[in-house]
């Protein structure tokens, strides 16, 4: 449920008094040496509206009391004309994807961390009366998604229907940039699309961006990682979740799911004209390939 709270009783930051750390694919973070132990999160511009913070503010607050560890989340701000939180700041934090960065030789060690973090995450039952549930938004996207074709849409329509319902927690973007260490501590962050669903939903996230985006120079200078190491994060992370030297088969699943998380999108944000032709050109290619 999303509180709409009188606009007056936000906090009004100015950023001039705030220094940037950190930057990723739905925004930036800051802190300010006047306010120790906290951490200024302000989303890009589509997902910094106050509708859209209050969810992720309460999503926050709800995944935290699934006894998953995640930085504590304390309060909405106002930033100009649009909305941030104000939360705990982690210190000595990295991500996954940071640490592969400045560590190379690590990239697989990372990769098989994600494994273990996320089968426990995984395996958390979710709390299915306040988080939706993964499979019926893929039901919803597919049916309400304008840049897949209807040969396309029938075929995913057709395998999201066999997927199985799960209660287990279910990320939404589920990738090394969004498990941070600090010490011997791991917390999860970027939770606004928390939901209940089968594992493979996340792994088919991660496959996404592994294979299919990597290529991409804006995906490696978010994450910080070259496309031959996101080769070798996939290649460990999936014999680690196998079991397996050989995870063809495993690939070839996660590759169906990468077509779902595609069209999940929409759930998410309204995708501009030129993203609309950028997610349909995937949709079709991960279709041919693994459908």
């Amino acid at each position: 449920m999303i509180i709409n709270y009188p606009i007056d009783n936000y906090e009004k930051i100015n950023l001039a008094d705030w220094q940037q750390v950190g930057e990723g694919g739905n925004g930036k973070t800051y802190v300010n040496p006047a306010a120790p132990g906290e951490i200024l999160k302000v989303n890009n511009a589509r997902l910094s509206t106050l509708e859209a913070v209050t969810h992720e503010y309460e999503v926050s607050k709800a995944v935290a009391g699934l006894g998953i560890s995640v930085p504590e989340v304390y309060h909405i701000v106002r930033v100009g004309d649009a909305y941030g939180t104000i939360s705990q700041l982690i210190k000595g934090k990295k991500s996954l994807s940071r640490i592969c960065h400045e560590n190379p030789e690590r990239t697989e060690e990372m990769a098989r961390l994600l494994c273990q973090k996320g089968k426990e995450l995984f395996s958390t039952p979710c709390n299915t009366e306040f988080f939706p549930s993964r499979k019926q938004q893929a039901l919803w996207a597919i049916e309400n998604t304008s840049y897949v074709g209807k040969k396309s849409g029938e075929i995913i329509r057709a395998f999201i229907e066999t997927i199985p319902e799960s209660t287990g927690c279910s990320h939404g973007d589920f990738q090394p940039g969004n498990l941070i260490q600090a010490g011997e501590y791991y917390y999860w962050i970027d939770l606004d699309r928390f939901a209940y669903g089968g594992p493979m939903f996340d792994i088919g996230h991660l496959f996404l961006i592994c294979h299919v985006y990597a290529p991409m120079k804006r995906v490696q200078d978010i994450f910080h990682m070259t496309q031959d190491q996101f080769q070798r994060f996939w290649d460990a992370f999936a014999k680690e979740y196998t079991g397996k030297e050989d995870h063809s088969a495993f690939d070839a699943l996660a590759g169906k799911f990468a077509a779902v998380d595609v069209i999940l999108r929409t759930v998410f944000q309204k995708p501009t004209f030129v993203e609309k032709l950028f997610f349909g050109l995937y949709v079709r290619k991960l279709v041919k390939l693994y459908y």
